[in-house]
């Protein structure tokens, strides 16, 4: 499902644990890392798509996490020219992705993180890091979707913690 401006629709997921560190997954096969997301599908809204796309990729259901909110608007990136895919199956070719951002908070155990839980893993590896750390090592056509996303949703984590992450990225 490509609009009309050449957008791919797409959910993008911060997870978040206690301590205020966001789960960070690498790409299967490649020394890529970055949030889960993923296509938000015809007749799907962006709620079902987040809940699907959480079960595929890092395995965990609606009672593993809480929804702590989302970005107030969809975020654009551009898709560098070699990485663009001939058109899709609608004719319309894909310039990009627009995203809704969700913050998640682990509220189950991390034990219950599944990688492999369907048949192409998109991850084979996770970690947790540090929020604003994901920035630079993302990479770099999506920084600047990854710092609006970043900077609309930590005003909902912990009070405490998001005074210490804000001073973090304000040193930079």
């Amino acid at each position: 499902m490509i609009d009309r401006q050449g957008y791919r629709p797409n959910v993008g997921i911060i997870l978040c644990n206690d301590a205020g560190e966001v789960f960070w997954a690498r790409r299967t096969g490649e020394d890529s890392w970055q949030f889960p997301q993923g296509g938000i599908r015809q007749n799907e809204t962006p709620e079902q798509a987040l809940y699907r796309e959480l079960a595929e990729e890092v395995g965990l259901g609606p009672g593993d996490v809480e929804v702590l909110g989302r970005t107030q608007s969809w975020l654009r990136y551009r898709i560098p020219h070699r990485y663009l895919r001939h058109s899709g199956r609608n004719g319309r070719r894909c310039i990009g992705q627009k995203q809704l951002w969700y913050l998640l908070k682990l509220v189950g155990h991390e034990r219950a993180v599944c990688l492999d839980s369907t048949e192409n893993p998109e991850f084979d590896s996770w970690r947790w890091i540090n929020y604003w750390e994901t920035v630079d090592l993302v990479i770099p056509f999506k920084r600047i979707v990854y710092r609006k996303a970043l900077e609309q949703l930590i005003p909902l984590i912990n009070p405490l913690t998001p005074l210490k992450l804000t001073e973090l990225h304000s040193s930079r």
